[in-house]
């Protein structure tokens, strides 16, 4: 298998530490919030890598963390905490907040058909040993206070012959270039290891330290878990791409601060962004559409999968909902053809050698997925393809062991704006109503008027 490094900005071969076992940590979510579906498509993923590399072989340790300890909304210590932000927002204490979309996460987990990992770690979980881990960094002289916490010393870690930020661009983290510089920090590219609690302030959530009352550096949750469960060296590390400028390159350098070990991860893999219409998403914008937004609109959660699956993890992809309709179309056709090809027998060893070479290739799933359907269109029989698909789907992950033939289904969003267009064409708004015929042709519907009254069919 060959896989891009963001480490090395190059394909590489993929040679993990001690095969077959692959040691792979995900940065999963902050659950202050609903993940949008852009954060989905990081998790998915992280899912299809656990899935290939089990599928050609592998024994994957698989952890991701939960962070569900309040910290600052940005990355680079200022602003908010967001926790403590969500717990105002919803007239809760931060726990509850952490409580709630940590099981929300757990359930739409599933709905995805993402595979759980070996561990969901929790970053309040492991208290202990992130102090524990910051402690070590400031016995190896890598850790200095300033007046609101202890922060890591990137100088002394550059002067003991480390390079920091090998995998962003460093114009990024350049003083002032995102943040305010705070002017106790020895050199704007320092960051927080533990933060202190405000004088006077009760948070929801701080804990004793050796330096005092407060709560851990986001940074550092990700180190202490990862080395906790799957040791002090990782082979795959994966997150999204906007991880690559900050995030990653503190949890390396605090990593091999403590340790001495090089490199703290063999291989980092990060996916692109997701765009909506073109454009960025944003709450601001109103299109932060997470995964109960997909289900309102009348669309099986699996159909979001299928979309993410058309593009190549590294490369944008842009989401629309005549996209998603069109990924619905396609993924209830696969279903139909399952159902209607009979008991599986024997596969279709052409195009079984075919696929295994696209996840092979920097996992390659757009290719996989012309494959299938090139297989779907041959001449060989329907229970040969039928055999070799739902090997395929080991990785491809759609379900379609468990397939029903769901043309014919209809969301209870798009039942309800057939009614209201009923409505409108009975008081002769046609206007109005065929504007509402337009918005279920965009959720992947046709409106059939027949003497009976209008119906709903998937185009």
């Amino acid at each position: 298998m060959r896989i891009f490094n963001s480490l090395t900005r190059r394909v590489e071969e993929f040679k993990p530490q001690n095969p077959p076992r692959v040691a792979l940590y995900t940065c999963g979510p902050t659950v202050y919030d609903y993940p949008t579906i852009g954060n989905w498509r990081t998790y998915t993923l992280s899912d299809l890598l656990f899935r290939t590399l089990t599928y050609l072989g592998y024994q994957v340790d698989y952890v991701m963390n939960l962070t569900d300890v309040g910290h600052l909304t940005s990355d680079a210590d200022s602003g908010e905490d967001k926790l403590e932000k969500g717990a105002r927002r919803e007239g809760k204490t931060a726990w509850e907040v952490a409580k709630f979309y940590s099981d929300d996460f757990s359930d739409s987990f599933s709905k995805l058909n993402l595979m759980k990992p070996k561990l969901f770690s929790k970053a309040t979980d492991h208290i202990k040993e992130q102090i524990e881990l910051v402690g070590k960094i400031e016995k190896a002289g890598f850790a200095y206070r300033i007046d609101d916490g202890l922060d890591f010393d990137v100088t002394a870690y550059e002067k003991a012959g480390n390079t920091y930020g090998e995998l962003s661009n460093l114009e990024e983290i350049k003083a002032g270039a995102r943040v305010e510089v705070n002017p106790q920090k020895k050199d704007p590219r320092d960051f927080a290891l533990w933060k202190f609690s405000p004088a006077g302030v009760k948070r929801d959530m701080e804990w004793d330290s050796p330096w005092g009352v407060g709560f851990p550096g986001w940074h550092i949750e990700c180190s202490a878990m990862s080395m906790k469960y799957l040791g002090e060296q990782l082979d795959v590390h994966v997150g999204g791409e906007d991880l690559k400028s900050i995030h990653h390159p503190n949890e390396i350098a605090q990593s091999e601060a403590a340790t001495g070990k090089k490199p703290f991860s063999r291989y980092w893999v990060h996916g692109a962004f997701l765009t909506i219409d073109g454009g960025r998403m944003g709450k601001s914008l109103g299109n932060a559409y997470n995964l109960d937004d997909i289900v309102k609109r009348g669309f099986d959660p699996l159909t979001l999968r299928y979309f993410f699956l058309t593009g190549h993890y590294r490369k944008q992809i842009n989401f629309t909902w005549e996209a998603l309709a069109g990924a619905q179309t396609a993924l209830d056709k696969l279903r139909h053809l399952v159902v209607n090809w009979g008991e599986p027998l024997i596969g279709c060893a052409e195009y079984e050698g075919k696929f295994k070479a696209a996840i092979e290739n920097d996992l390659n799933l757009p290719e996989a997925l012309a494959i299938v359907w090139e297989m779907a269109k041959s001449d060989y029989p329907g229970r040969a393809k039928k055999a070799s698909l739902l090997k395929f789907d080991e990785v491809l992950g759609l379900g379609l062991a468990e397939a029903r033939d769901q043309k014919s289904e209809v969301g209870e969003e798009a039942k309800k704006l057939l009614e209201k267009r009923e409505e409108l064409r009975k008081a002769r708004k046609f206007e109005e109503s065929d504007a509402i015929r337009d918005e279920l042709a965009k959720m992947g519907y046709k409106v059939m008027d027949t003497d009976r009254g209008a119906k709903l069919v998937r185009e």
